[in-house]
């Protein structure tokens, strides 16, 4: 007897959708990796709450992480599941079009290539382009 592939967690993604902070996270990552500092600086928020937000994305299979030395990684992973990747699609697309979500790009840019590092991201990598199936 042949099980049935595992259905996407439609309700999942609709959750991780609707908290503002997993928004803004998404919106930092679109078309490129992010380490972990990043979102702490930017968002202004402690490591411990970023961690548990991107945990939550990671749980509806909209981000993917990696670890590199002491440093983890995020970007965004196209779920399979073609409705799911559709969500996400426009999801980003509508944000990237908010103020406050451009405002946020603006910080990452600013942080990314300032003259004088910030003490929190000394050292730490900087976000890299990804190429994504997702647009």
């Amino acid at each position: 007897m042949e099980r049935s592939p595992k259905t996407y967690d439609l309700a999942l993604l609709f959750s991780a959708l609707a908290d503002r902070t997993r928004l803004r996270l998404l919106n930092l990552m679109d078309g490129r990796e992010v380490c972990v500092c990043y979102f702490v600086e930017i968002l202004g928020q402690s490591q411990p709450k970023i961690s548990r937000h991107l945990a939550y994305l990671r749980r509806a299979g909209i981000v993917a992480a990696r670890r590199e030395g002491k440093w983890m990684h995020y970007k965004i992973a196209t779920p399979q599941h073609a409705g799911a990747a559709r969500i996400l699609r426009e999801t980003l697309s509508v944000i990237e079009q908010e103020k406050s979500m451009q405002a946020d790009l603006h910080r990452l840019k600013k942080a990314c290539c300032a003259g004088e590092t910030l003490v929190m991201l000394n050292g730490a990598p900087l976000p890299a382009p990804v190429a994504m199936a997702l647009r």
